[in-house]
């Protein structure tokens, strides 16, 4: 780990926002990630229409795996460019990037035009999950960090839930190009919110950019994902363009594994792979991601094509999955928050998920829709079981400083799965679907390709017509779910591999949160650290609501609850604006100056500050005071983060110094913390 970027993150101080102005500031945030987290499924249901309109069935996958491919690469840049430029910009930039690419999409003439829009699209959407992250760091307390954080992970569940749906309806009563189409304002909302709202803070180092590392892996896994797209669909398994693409993925994921080495700032640090829960936990969250999206992708075509429902139809029926996925999400987190086991989850979560996909493998037409719901109902389930304690898994074992970087890793794991499983779920689909069709269409020369095609006048043909090119859509689609089938199994093989270790009190706090499965984590190490104490502070907090007022009784000094918030209150004041004053202090907090005066006049009286006028300044007994309340903070953070000594051992001082910085944020939060 490199040792400066982890100090320039320790260094990093707060805004100072009223309540107000954090609302309006987390209500953009919150938009922003909306934009980038709905683009991830609301255009699954208008696929079929889509190659209707454009042609190109067989580069269908490629409309979700462009976009995930550059959601991932862009991710990874997006938190240093903050660091460098501010995040405001790069959260801006994102989402004119964002919108831009959402145009293009709606007006694309092609279907090579769109899929480009699309990773155009995904550059914004990298870019504007993680300065979301990262914002809410900037401006949320560290009392509520883990609250808001957590809503902002539930975007990304709501978003599974409502944009199939909402995909559907625009493709029905608009247009599938206003599935894109309606981001533009949305957007522009967002750029008018956040010009005013968000504050301008940016790291006071210049981060290190592994820019060699993250080329090698995008180019080298766009290599493979092309390979496995194009062989036996656009060239023979033995051209010598897919083997040359292989032969280049293998090289440049090779170099890429030899540049993390011995890169200072790598993008996915070799040695967390020397940690056989991130190991095991990255392998299963990529087949996670491999089956969740894969599957999400390719249902709507089937209950479309198949069932012969709408395209806002497709989208309500997928839901079964969604609630099955939901439904064992938050109830494996809330036992294993009680509990402290883990390791059945992921195991279970294996053989159930290749138990759904193997019932999905048996639907054909005629299939009961409450057969089809249950079938993919056990797929969620499975889903589910997975996807909640991977995060958990791995927040619990690898050290503190390295919680960033390590939940990072798993959440790229599970999107690069997402890409691998789009895409070849698109490659099993069409070398199976382009003979099928062929057979169909020969059977009966009257019926046109064109119809064939789209999902409206396949319905309006005759039954005798139409069921040959039905039989062909149901038996490539279900013959995916057959293949996708081992690749599950293998996940459940891997799980039996999965360490269990007792839980931390952070991980245990964490585990209950089911935002936390779907979201991207904060940006940088000290960010993820910060999360984890704001989980521990939550559940502390619940089971134990005077625990501020022992920490402050073991400070010694005698002071009282608001002595303490003034000596805070004055101390962030003064770092953050460079003058602390009882207006501005009253101003953030919207209460009349008349409210808090007293407090300070006490601080003053009992030698702690100096008051004049309106501005009030910490005395070197203040600031004694303040070290002794941070040295209690500190001594508790020490004790509640039992493993912090995991911890390399050149990285213990540095950590040291990270934790003084966040006893400092506890310190200036100190009332609050009370009041909550």
């Amino acid at each position: 780990m490199s040792s400066q970027a982890l100090a320039e993150d320790a260094q990093h101080a707060p805004a100072v926002l009223s309540r107000r102005q954090i609302n309006v500031v987390f209500t953009a945030i919150l938009l922003g990630m909306l934009l980038a987290a709905l683009d991830q499924t609301i255009v699954s249901t208008a696929l079929p229409t889509i190659v209707a309109d454009l042609g190109g069935a067989g580069h269908m996958s490629w409309v979700v795996t462009s976009y995930l491919l550059a959601e991932t690469v862009a991710t990874v840049l997006a938190g240093k460019f903050g660091d460098l430029f501010g995040r405001k910009l790069v959260f801006q930039v994102s989402t004119v990037v964002f919108v831009a690419g959402s145009a293009l999409c709606g007006l694309a003439p092609g279907m090579v035009t769109l899929i480009a829009a699309r990773a155009v699209q995904g550059i914004g959407a990298g870019g504007l999950m993680v300065t979301a992250m990262a914002l809410i760091a900037d401006v949320i307390p560290l009392r509520d960090r883990g609250r808001y954080q957590g809503a902002l992970g539930a975007v990304f569940g709501v978003t599974t839930v409502v944009g199939p749906t909402l995909g559907g309806l625009f493709t029905d009563h608009l247009s599938w190009r206003w599935a894109f189409y309606v981001n533009v304002p949305v957007a522009v909302v967002v750029l008018a919110m956040s010009a005013r709202a968000l504050p301008s803070i940016r790291a006071a180092i210049k981060p290190v950019i592994d820019y060699l590392g993250i080329a090698l892996v995008a180019a080298g896994a766009s290599s493979m994902i092309l390979a496995l797209s194009w062989g036996g669909n656009e060239y023979a398994w033995s051209s010598p363009v897919i083997i040359g693409l292989l032969a280049a993925a293998v090289v440049l994921l090779a170099a890429f594994v030899a540049v993390e080495i011995r890169a200072d700032e790598p993008m996915l640090p070799m040695r967390l792979f020397r940690n056989s829960v991130f190991t095991v936990c990255s392998a299963l969250s990529f087949i996670v991601g491999f089956a969740m999206l894969g599957a999400m992708t390719f249902l709507p075509t089937y209950l479309q094509y198949v069932d012969g429902v709408t395209a806002t139809d497709s989208g309500v029926r997928t839901l079964p999955m969604v609630l099955g996925l939901f439904t064992t999400s938050i109830a494996s987190g809330t036992i294993i928050s009680r509990t402290g086991r883990y390791k059945a989850f992921p195991i279970a979560g294996g053989a159930v998920m290749a138990a759904g996909l193997y019932l999905m493998s048996t639907m054909k037409p005629g299939t009961s829709v409450w057969l089809e719901s249950l079938h993919m109902f056990v797929l969620g389930l499975g889903i589910g079981l997975s996807m909640q304690v991977l995060t958990i898994a791995v927040q619990n074992t690898v050290p503190y400083a390295d919680l960033g970087t390590a939940t990072s890793g798993v959440t790229f794991f599970r999107t690069l799965g997402s890409s691998f499983g789009t895409a070849i779920f698109g490659t099993l689909f069409s070398n199976h679907f382009g003979p099928a069709l062929a057979k169909a269409l020969a059977g009966d020369p009257g019926v046109a390709p064109a119809a064939a095609q789209n999902p409206e006048l396949l319905a309006k043909l005759p039954h005798a017509q139409a069921a040959p090119i039905i039989d062909a859509y149901a038996s490539s689609i279900t013959d995916v779910f057959r293949w996708v089938v081992p690749v599950a199994l293998l996940g459940f093989l891997i799980a039996w591999f999965l360490r269990e270790v007792p839980l931390r009190d952070s991980a245990r706090a964490a585990a209950t949160d089911v935002g936390d499965a779907f979201s991207a984590p904060p940006a940088d190490r000290i960010g993820q650290l910060e999360r984890a104490i704001s989980d521990t502070i939550r559940h502390t907090r619940g089971s134990d609501p005077g625990f501020v007022n022992r920490i402050l009784t073991a400070a010694g000094g005698g002071l009282s609850p608001a002595q303490a918030w003034a000596v805070g209150q004055t101390h962030l004041h003064t770092t953050v604006r460079g003058e602390a004053t009882v207006t501005a202090i009253a101003d953030r907090h919207r209460m009349p100056r008349e409210v808090i005066a007293p407090a300070f006049s006490e601080l003053a009286g009992a030698g702690l500050a100096r008051l004049d006028g309106d501005a009030v300044q910490l005395t070197p007994a203040g600031e004694a005071q303040l070290d002794r309340v941070r040295t209690a903070w500190k001594q508790w953070l020490d004790a509640h983060l039992e493993d912090i000594t995991l911890a390399e051992p050149g990285d213990h001082a540095l950590l040291d110094k990270a934790l003084t910085n966040i006893a400092t944020r506890l310190v200036d939060e100190q009332g609050e913390l009370q009041k909550a």
